[in-house]
């Protein structure tokens, strides 16, 4: 059998020894969401409907008092989206309706609010939320 000189041995052990303790010292990197997942319509419509529920409705937006957020994020047509609803009728027409299709998504938002005063700031903040940010205007 053949045998390797002790100092080569020595330093095998001690390369070996070496990489063990680099890669137990390397902080453990978590891999990064996807682009392209967090683009899909599902993401990006999740994203509008937490921004719309505490920028419009749990800070108190008088703009938005007369409403109330139904959200249908779940859609077996691939369109998840979000509804502004009457208050007091949420069984009512929609007043407002932000949608999202495919991946990237495109996101489409329409009804009556969108001929209101508040038209502008909806547009901006669904923009925003779209884009991954997440304060309110």
């Amino acid at each position: 059998m053949n045998r390797l000189p002790r100092r080569t041995a020595f330093n095998i052990a001690n390369l070996g020894l070496i990489a063990l303790s680099l890669a137990a010292c390397q902080s453990e990197k978590k891999p990064a969401a996807s682009s392209a997942s967090s683009q899909a319509a599902l993401p990006v419509m999740e994203r509008v409907a937490l921004g719309a529920n505490a920028c419009w409705f749990k800070s108190g937006d008088p703009a938005f008092k007369a409403y109330r957020l139904a959200p249908e994020l779940n859609s077996f047509s691939g369109r998840p989206r979000i509804l502004l609803v009457p208050r007091n009728s949420p069984e009512s027409r929609p007043m407002l309706v932000v949608q999202a299709e495919g991946n990237p998504a495109k996101v489409d938002a329409f009804g009556p609010a969108m001929n209101e005063p508040h038209a502008a700031r909806i547009t901006t903040d669904v923009k925003r939320w779209v884009n991954g940010g997440k304060g309110c205007s």
